[in-house]
C-alpha cells in the first residue's frame, strides 16, 4: 500500500514512524511517542532516579529535550526535514522521581519554511512544568523519511 500524499494524517504518522525508528536519543532516554497529527506532537517521559540533580529535582535538560523531542515530531509531521531554527524555554515547576512527565507540542504558525510551535510539559497531576518555543527551518526539496 502506498501513502496518499494528500492525506496530512497519514503523512505524519509516516513522517513519525520514519523518524521514530532512527530517534536513539528519545528512545534511550525511554521516552514515548504517544501522539502525532499535523502540526503537532505528544511525547512522554517518566522521570528516573539517574534524571536528578543535585537538589533532588529532574535536571533541565531532561525536561528540555522532551519538550525539543516533541517540537521535533511536530515540525516535521508535513513530510518534510525540518530542523529547529531557534528555542526558548521556561521552566515552572520541577519534575520529581518517578513523575509522568507529558510533552504536548503544536504549531502555532507556518508559513513558507518557517514554522513557530509552542509545547507544555505537565506531570501526571496536569500540573504545568514548562512551556518552550521553537521556531522550525524547512530544509526546501527534502523528504522527511
Amino acid at each position: 500500500m502506498s501513502l496518499d500524499f494528500s492525506d496530512p494524517v497519514a503523512v505524519a504518522r509516516a513522517s513519525a514512524e520514519a523518524m521514530w525508528e532512527k530517534d536513539l536519543a528519545s528512545r534511550s532516554l525511554g521516552m514515548s511517542l504517544d501522539g502525532v497529527g499535523p502540526g503537532e506532537a505528544t511525547l512522554s517521559l517518566t522521570v528516573t532516579a539517574g534524571m536528578t540533580n543535585g537538589h533532588k529535582t529532574c535536571h533541565g535538560g531532561y525536561i528540555f529535550t522532551l519538550a525539543d523531542s516533541a517540537f521535533a515530531f511536530a515540525c516535521n509531521s508535513h513530510g518534510e526535514l525540518t530542523v529547529a531554527a531557534s528555542i526558548a524555554v521556561d521552566f515552572l515547576a520541577p519534575g520529581r522521581k518517578d513523575d509522568l512527565l507529558t510533552a504536548q507540542a503544536h504549531e502555532v504558525s507556518k508559513a513558507g519554511r518557517t514554522g513557530l510551535y509552542d509545547c507544555e510539559v505537565t506531570n501526571q497531576h496536569g500540573e504545568r512544568i514548562a512551556v518552550f518555543r521553537g521556531r522550525s527551518h524547512t530544509m526546501k526539496g527534502k523528504p522527511a523519511f
